[in-house]
Protein backbone atom coordinates (compact mmCIF):
# COMPACT_ATOMS: atom_id res chain seq x y z
CA UNK A 1 0.00 0.00 0.00
CA UNK A 2 0.91 3.43 -0.62
CA UNK A 3 2.16 5.63 2.36
CA UNK A 4 -1.17 6.25 4.48
CA UNK A 5 -1.36 9.98 5.62
CA UNK A 6 -2.82 10.38 8.80
CA UNK A 7 -1.87 13.64 10.01
CA UNK A 8 -4.10 16.50 8.34
CA UNK A 9 -4.67 18.24 11.72
CA UNK A 10 -0.80 19.13 11.22
CA UNK A 11 -1.15 20.22 7.29
CA UNK A 12 -3.08 19.14 4.30
CA UNK A 13 -1.72 19.05 0.85
CA UNK A 14 -3.54 21.54 -2.10
CA UNK A 15 -6.08 21.30 -3.31
CA UNK A 16 -5.75 20.80 -7.17
CA UNK A 17 -8.23 23.72 -7.46
CA UNK A 18 -6.68 25.71 -5.30
CA UNK A 19 -3.58 25.89 -7.01
CA UNK A 20 -5.10 26.03 -10.36
CA UNK A 21 -6.43 29.42 -9.24
CA UNK A 22 -3.35 30.40 -7.21
CA UNK A 23 -0.95 29.39 -10.87
CA UNK A 24 -1.72 32.52 -12.95
CA UNK A 25 -0.53 34.74 -9.98
CA UNK A 26 2.52 33.63 -10.05
CA UNK A 27 3.94 34.52 -13.02
CA UNK A 28 1.21 36.24 -15.17
CA UNK A 29 -0.39 38.33 -12.57
CA UNK A 30 3.03 39.67 -10.81
CA UNK A 31 2.79 42.85 -9.74
CA UNK A 32 2.94 44.04 -6.17
CA UNK A 33 -1.00 44.84 -4.85
CA UNK A 34 0.25 48.36 -3.31
CA UNK A 35 1.29 49.66 -7.64
CA UNK A 36 -0.74 52.21 -9.15
CA UNK A 37 -0.26 50.47 -12.30
CA UNK A 38 -2.32 47.84 -14.44
CA UNK A 39 0.21 45.35 -12.92
CA UNK A 40 -0.69 46.26 -8.97
CA UNK A 41 -4.32 47.41 -10.03
CA UNK A 42 -4.80 43.31 -11.17
CA UNK A 43 -3.71 42.03 -8.17
CA UNK A 44 -5.19 44.71 -6.08
CA UNK A 45 -8.59 43.33 -7.28
CA UNK A 46 -7.89 40.18 -6.63
CA UNK A 47 -7.38 40.63 -2.53
CA UNK A 48 -10.41 42.80 -2.66
CA UNK A 49 -12.51 40.05 -3.82
CA UNK A 50 -11.17 37.37 -2.05
CA UNK A 51 -11.77 39.50 1.11
CA UNK A 52 -15.04 40.13 0.17
CA UNK A 53 -15.85 35.76 -0.30
CA UNK A 54 -13.91 35.03 2.86
CA UNK A 55 -15.91 37.81 4.67
CA UNK A 56 -19.29 36.46 3.42
CA UNK A 57 -18.33 32.88 3.86
CA UNK A 58 -17.63 33.35 7.92
CA UNK A 59 -20.44 36.37 8.36
CA UNK A 60 -18.16 39.12 8.65
CA UNK A 61 -17.55 42.46 6.64
CA UNK A 62 -14.95 42.44 4.24
CA UNK A 63 -13.33 45.55 6.35
CA UNK A 64 -13.46 43.15 9.46
CA UNK A 65 -10.54 40.59 7.45
CA UNK A 66 -6.82 41.19 7.78
CA UNK A 67 -4.92 38.93 5.80
CA UNK A 68 -1.56 37.43 7.69
CA UNK A 69 1.04 34.82 7.88
CA UNK A 70 -1.55 31.98 9.12
CA UNK A 71 -2.88 31.18 12.73
CA UNK A 72 -0.01 32.12 14.99
CA UNK A 73 0.71 35.55 13.72
CA UNK A 74 -3.34 35.98 13.96
CA UNK A 75 -2.94 34.82 17.50
CA UNK A 76 -0.23 36.62 18.17
CA UNK A 77 -1.59 40.21 16.69
CA UNK A 78 -5.29 39.71 18.52
CA UNK A 79 -4.05 38.58 21.83
CA UNK A 80 -1.10 41.25 22.11
CA UNK A 81 -2.77 43.66 20.20
CA UNK A 82 -6.68 43.70 22.27
CA UNK A 83 -4.19 43.69 25.56
CA UNK A 84 -1.95 46.99 24.72
CA UNK A 85 -5.25 48.77 23.64
CA UNK A 86 -6.95 48.03 26.94
CA UNK A 87 -4.37 47.68 29.49
CA UNK A 88 -3.86 51.47 29.36
CA UNK A 89 -7.26 51.37 30.97
CA UNK A 90 -5.98 49.63 34.01
CA UNK A 91 -7.26 46.29 31.88
CA UNK A 92 -4.38 43.64 32.42
CA UNK A 93 -5.99 40.30 33.15
CA UNK A 94 -6.26 37.45 30.22
CA UNK A 95 -8.07 34.52 30.61
CA UNK A 96 -7.47 31.21 28.15
CA UNK A 97 -7.08 27.64 29.48
CA UNK A 98 -3.80 25.61 29.58
CA UNK A 99 -4.93 23.38 26.33
CA UNK A 100 -5.01 26.01 24.20
CA UNK A 101 -2.67 26.26 21.14
CA UNK A 102 1.17 27.62 21.83
CA UNK A 103 0.35 30.11 19.56
CA UNK A 104 -1.97 31.85 22.05
CA UNK A 105 -0.05 30.51 25.50
CA UNK A 106 2.77 31.74 24.61
CA UNK A 107 1.84 35.19 24.09
CA UNK A 108 -0.12 35.13 27.15
CA UNK A 109 3.05 34.34 28.99
CA UNK A 110 4.93 37.21 27.30
CA UNK A 111 2.61 39.35 28.30
CA UNK A 112 2.64 37.62 31.77
CA UNK A 113 6.35 38.69 31.82
CA UNK A 114 5.50 42.35 31.22
CA UNK A 115 2.81 42.79 34.24
CA UNK A 116 -0.23 40.97 32.54
CA UNK A 117 -2.43 38.55 34.80
CA UNK A 118 -3.22 35.27 33.02
CA UNK A 119 -6.20 33.16 34.42
CA UNK A 120 -6.23 29.48 33.09
CA UNK A 121 -9.43 27.66 33.64
CA UNK A 122 -9.41 24.00 34.02
CA UNK A 123 -11.01 21.88 30.87
CA UNK A 124 -13.03 18.91 31.57
CA UNK A 125 -11.77 15.63 30.95
CA UNK A 126 -13.04 16.11 27.47
CA UNK A 127 -10.98 19.40 27.10
CA UNK A 128 -13.86 21.63 27.41
CA UNK A 129 -14.09 24.76 28.79
CA UNK A 130 -17.54 25.91 30.19
CA UNK A 131 -19.44 29.41 29.82
CA UNK A 132 -19.96 29.18 33.67
CA UNK A 133 -16.41 28.96 34.15
CA UNK A 134 -15.70 32.03 31.84
CA UNK A 135 -18.53 34.04 33.80
CA UNK A 136 -17.00 32.97 37.10
CA UNK A 137 -13.25 34.17 35.96
CA UNK A 138 -14.24 37.06 34.02
CA UNK A 139 -13.85 40.46 35.68
CA UNK A 140 -13.92 44.76 34.98
CA UNK A 141 -9.76 43.75 34.64
CA UNK A 142 -10.38 41.51 31.97
CA UNK A 143 -8.78 42.59 28.55
CA UNK A 144 -9.33 39.97 26.10
CA UNK A 145 -10.60 35.65 26.57
CA UNK A 146 -9.18 33.50 24.18
CA UNK A 147 -10.33 29.65 23.93
CA UNK A 148 -9.80 27.53 20.46
CA UNK A 149 -12.93 26.67 18.76
CA UNK A 150 -11.76 22.79 18.11
CA UNK A 151 -9.05 21.67 20.03
CA UNK A 152 -6.06 20.64 17.37
CA UNK A 153 -4.83 17.31 19.92
CA UNK A 154 -8.21 15.74 20.83
CA UNK A 155 -10.58 17.37 18.90
CA UNK A 156 -12.95 18.51 21.56
CA UNK A 157 -15.44 21.61 20.83
CA UNK A 158 -16.08 24.46 23.10
CA UNK A 159 -19.24 26.31 23.47
CA UNK A 160 -18.51 28.98 21.61
CA UNK A 161 -21.72 30.99 21.33
CA UNK A 162 -22.27 30.45 24.67
CA UNK A 163 -18.88 31.98 26.15
CA UNK A 164 -18.84 34.74 23.47
CA UNK A 165 -22.42 35.84 24.89
CA UNK A 166 -20.65 36.20 28.42
CA UNK A 167 -18.01 38.03 27.05
CA UNK A 168 -20.70 40.40 25.63
CA UNK A 169 -22.57 41.05 28.60
CA UNK A 170 -19.48 42.00 30.37
CA UNK A 171 -17.84 44.30 27.10
CA UNK A 172 -14.97 42.31 26.54
CA UNK A 173 -13.50 41.06 23.17
CA UNK A 174 -13.70 37.56 23.17
CA UNK A 175 -11.19 35.53 20.29
CA UNK A 176 -11.56 31.92 18.99
CA UNK A 177 -8.27 30.11 17.22
CA UNK A 178 -10.83 28.40 14.39
CA UNK A 179 -8.03 26.73 12.48
CA UNK A 180 -9.53 23.02 13.21
CA UNK A 181 -13.10 24.18 12.87
CA UNK A 182 -13.09 25.97 9.78
CA UNK A 183 -14.34 23.85 7.01
CA UNK A 184 -14.87 20.94 9.92
CA UNK A 185 -17.98 22.63 11.29
CA UNK A 186 -20.30 25.97 11.09
CA UNK A 187 -18.66 29.19 11.73
CA UNK A 188 -20.31 32.10 11.66
CA UNK A 189 -18.89 35.53 13.31
CA UNK A 190 -22.08 36.85 13.80
CA UNK A 191 -24.33 33.41 15.08
CA UNK A 192 -20.81 32.74 17.38
CA UNK A 193 -20.73 36.38 18.63
CA UNK A 194 -17.23 36.30 18.11
CA UNK A 195 -14.95 39.55 18.77
CA UNK A 196 -12.16 37.93 16.72
CA UNK A 197 -11.09 34.89 15.01
CA UNK A 198 -7.80 33.31 13.52
CA UNK A 199 -7.93 31.03 10.37
CA UNK A 200 -4.88 29.33 8.62
CA UNK A 201 -5.11 27.90 5.02
CA UNK A 202 -3.24 24.83 5.45
CA UNK A 203 -5.55 22.87 7.48
CA UNK A 204 -8.08 23.19 4.71
CA UNK A 205 -6.48 22.08 1.61
CA UNK A 206 -4.38 25.94 1.15
CA UNK A 207 -0.83 26.97 0.58
CA UNK A 208 1.19 27.97 3.64
CA UNK A 209 2.00 31.09 5.01
CA UNK A 210 -1.39 32.60 4.55
CA UNK A 211 -4.08 33.03 7.05
CA UNK A 212 -7.01 35.48 8.15
CA UNK A 213 -7.53 37.35 11.06
CA UNK A 214 -10.97 38.79 11.66
CA UNK A 215 -11.43 41.64 14.09
CA UNK A 216 -15.00 43.15 14.35
CA UNK A 217 -15.29 46.86 13.49
CA UNK A 218 -14.83 48.33 16.75
CA UNK A 219 -13.00 45.92 18.68
CA UNK A 220 -10.24 47.89 20.40
CA UNK A 221 -6.98 46.49 18.76
CA UNK A 222 -3.60 47.85 18.18
CA UNK A 223 -1.85 46.39 15.07
CA UNK A 224 1.19 44.23 15.81
CA UNK A 225 3.31 44.25 12.51
CA UNK A 226 4.21 47.81 11.95
CA UNK A 227 5.23 48.67 8.45
CA UNK A 228 3.60 49.94 5.26
CA UNK A 229 -0.07 50.54 4.57
CA UNK A 230 -1.00 47.19 3.52
CA UNK A 231 -4.45 46.01 5.14
CA UNK A 232 -5.91 49.59 5.43
CA UNK A 233 -2.28 49.83 8.04
CA UNK A 234 -3.19 47.12 10.00
CA UNK A 235 -0.50 45.13 8.75
CA UNK A 236 2.24 45.66 6.78
CA UNK A 237 4.02 44.07 4.09
CA UNK A 238 4.00 42.89 0.48
CA UNK A 239 0.68 40.75 -0.14
CA UNK A 240 0.62 37.38 -1.03
CA UNK A 241 -1.33 37.65 -3.61
CA UNK A 242 -1.13 33.64 -4.81
CA UNK A 243 -1.97 32.75 -1.07
CA UNK A 244 -4.88 35.41 -0.90
CA UNK A 245 -6.33 34.03 -3.59
CA UNK A 246 -5.53 30.46 -2.62
CA UNK A 247 -7.20 30.44 0.91
CA UNK A 248 -10.41 32.20 -0.90
CA UNK A 249 -10.64 29.32 -2.96
CA UNK A 250 -9.97 26.36 0.08
CA UNK A 251 -12.55 27.79 1.98
CA UNK A 252 -14.81 28.31 -0.74
CA UNK A 253 -14.42 24.46 -1.52
CA UNK A 254 -13.89 23.41 2.14
CA UNK A 255 -17.38 24.91 3.26
CA UNK A 256 -18.70 23.51 0.51
CA UNK A 257 -18.59 20.25 1.08
CA UNK A 258 -18.56 20.25 4.68
CA UNK A 259 -21.44 18.01 5.41
CA UNK A 260 -20.12 15.23 2.66
CA UNK A 261 -16.82 15.76 4.86
CA UNK A 262 -18.29 14.68 7.97
CA UNK A 263 -20.29 12.13 7.00
CA UNK A 264 -16.96 10.61 5.37
CA UNK A 265 -15.33 11.36 8.19
CA UNK A 266 -17.55 9.66 10.52
CA UNK A 267 -17.16 6.40 8.62
CA UNK A 268 -13.25 6.40 8.79
CA UNK A 269 -13.60 7.11 12.36
CA UNK A 270 -16.41 4.13 13.16
CA UNK A 271 -14.02 1.79 11.23
CA UNK A 272 -11.34 2.82 13.31
CA UNK A 273 -13.02 2.17 16.94
CA UNK A 274 -14.06 -0.99 15.75
CA UNK A 275 -10.57 -1.94 14.72
CA UNK A 276 -9.72 -0.65 18.31
CA UNK A 277 -12.24 -2.64 20.43
CA UNK A 278 -11.76 -5.94 18.00
CA UNK A 279 -7.59 -5.68 18.18
CA UNK A 280 -6.98 -4.54 21.98
CA UNK A 281 -10.34 -4.29 23.90
CA UNK A 282 -9.09 -2.86 27.39
CA UNK A 283 -5.52 -1.98 26.11
CA UNK A 284 -6.35 1.42 24.66
CA UNK A 285 -8.13 4.75 25.76
CA UNK A 286 -9.74 7.91 24.01
CA UNK A 287 -7.78 11.40 25.32
CA UNK A 288 -10.38 13.67 24.96
CA UNK A 289 -14.14 13.03 23.80
CA UNK A 290 -15.08 10.02 22.11
CA UNK A 291 -18.22 10.77 20.46
CA UNK A 292 -18.99 14.78 20.67
CA UNK A 293 -15.60 16.21 18.94
CA UNK A 294 -15.18 16.90 15.85
CA UNK A 295 -14.99 13.59 13.70
CA UNK A 296 -11.82 14.23 11.68
CA UNK A 297 -9.25 13.85 15.22
CA UNK A 298 -9.07 10.94 16.88
CA UNK A 299 -6.38 10.69 20.05
CA UNK A 300 -5.70 7.30 21.50
CA UNK A 301 -3.66 6.27 24.13
CA UNK A 302 -2.30 2.73 24.66
CA UNK A 303 -2.20 0.74 27.76
CA UNK A 304 0.72 -1.34 29.18
CA UNK A 305 0.22 -5.00 31.10
CA UNK A 306 4.29 -3.86 32.69
CA UNK A 307 4.96 -1.70 34.67
CA UNK A 308 7.24 0.39 32.10
CA UNK A 309 5.22 2.82 29.73
CA UNK A 310 5.31 2.60 26.13
CA UNK A 311 7.51 4.74 24.26
CA UNK A 312 5.86 6.79 22.02
CA UNK A 313 8.29 8.52 19.64
CA UNK A 314 9.11 4.88 18.99
CA UNK A 315 5.54 3.50 18.41
CA UNK A 316 5.63 6.62 15.57
CA UNK A 317 9.12 5.51 13.97
CA UNK A 318 7.71 1.92 14.08
CA UNK A 319 4.28 3.16 12.30
CA UNK A 320 6.11 5.70 10.04
CA UNK A 321 8.38 2.25 8.88
CA UNK A 322 5.44 0.79 7.86
CA UNK A 323 4.57 3.85 6.02
CA UNK A 324 1.83 5.36 8.20
CA UNK A 325 2.01 9.08 9.44
CA UNK A 326 0.51 10.13 12.48
CA UNK A 327 1.18 12.21 15.48
CA UNK A 328 1.96 12.57 18.64
CA UNK A 329 0.41 15.90 19.38
CA UNK A 330 0.62 19.56 17.53
CA UNK A 331 3.55 19.56 14.71
CA UNK A 332 4.51 22.61 16.21
CA UNK A 333 5.93 20.58 19.13
CA UNK A 334 7.25 17.27 17.64
CA UNK A 335 10.34 16.43 18.96
CA UNK A 336 9.15 17.20 22.55
CA UNK A 337 10.25 14.56 24.79
CA UNK A 338 7.77 15.00 27.25
CA UNK A 339 4.09 14.68 27.28
CA UNK A 340 1.86 16.70 25.39
CA UNK A 341 0.68 19.74 27.15
CA UNK A 342 -2.94 19.13 26.24
CA UNK A 343 -3.21 15.79 27.38
CA UNK A 344 -1.57 17.14 31.32
CA UNK A 345 -4.36 19.58 30.89
CA UNK A 346 -7.15 17.03 30.84
CA UNK A 347 -5.93 15.07 33.40
CA UNK A 348 -4.03 12.30 31.54
CA UNK A 349 -1.15 10.39 32.97
CA UNK A 350 2.60 10.51 31.47
CA UNK A 351 2.33 7.75 31.33
CA UNK A 352 -0.58 7.40 28.65
CA UNK A 353 0.44 11.35 27.43
CA UNK A 354 3.71 9.43 26.25
CA UNK A 355 2.26 6.09 24.60
CA UNK A 356 -0.37 8.51 22.77
CA UNK A 357 -0.72 8.98 18.76
CA UNK A 358 -3.35 11.41 17.38
CA UNK A 359 -4.54 10.29 14.08
CA UNK A 360 -6.30 12.97 11.91
CA UNK A 361 -8.27 12.18 8.72
CA UNK A 362 -8.47 13.97 5.32
CA UNK A 363 -10.96 13.73 2.22
CA UNK A 364 -8.46 11.42 0.57
CA UNK A 365 -7.95 9.04 3.17
CA UNK A 366 -10.12 5.09 2.75
CA UNK A 367 -11.25 2.59 5.08
CA UNK A 368 -8.67 0.24 3.41
CA UNK A 369 -6.15 2.43 4.50
CA UNK A 370 -7.80 2.15 8.28
CA UNK A 371 -7.30 -1.23 8.03
CA UNK A 372 -4.29 -1.54 7.01
CA UNK A 373 -3.31 0.67 9.61
CA UNK A 374 -5.02 -1.70 12.31
CA UNK A 375 -3.53 -4.44 11.10
CA UNK A 376 0.12 -2.63 11.16
CA UNK A 377 -0.54 -1.11 14.46
CA UNK A 378 -1.20 -4.57 16.11
CA UNK A 379 1.66 -5.97 15.07
CA UNK A 380 4.33 -3.14 16.47
CA UNK A 381 2.47 -3.22 19.77
CA UNK A 382 2.53 -6.93 20.23
CA UNK A 383 5.89 -6.44 19.90
CA UNK A 384 6.43 -3.45 21.74
CA UNK A 385 4.68 -4.54 24.92
CA UNK A 386 6.56 -7.99 24.91
CA UNK A 387 8.98 -5.77 25.07
CA UNK A 388 8.43 -3.55 27.94
CA UNK A 389 6.32 -6.13 30.25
Amino acid sequence: MNPVYFDHAATTPVDQEVLDAMMPYFSEHYGNANSAHQFGRDCKVAIEDSREQIAALIGAEPSEIIFTSGGTESDNAIIKGVFEALSRAGKTEIITSPIEHHAVMHPAEALKRQGATVTYLQPDSNGVISADQVQNAISDKTAVVSLMHVNNEIGSINPIGEIAAVCSEHKVPFHSDTVQSIGKIPVNVKDLGLSALSISAHKLYGPKGIGVLYVKNGTPWIPWLQGGSQERRRRGGTSNVPGVVGLAKAMELSMAHMDDMTRHFNVLRKAVMNGLNKKFGGRFVINGPENDGVPHILNIGFVTSGSDPLDGEMLLLNLDIEGICVSNGSACTSGAMEPSHVLKGIGQTDAIGNASIRVSFGKQNTVEEVNYFIEKLDGILERMMTTVS
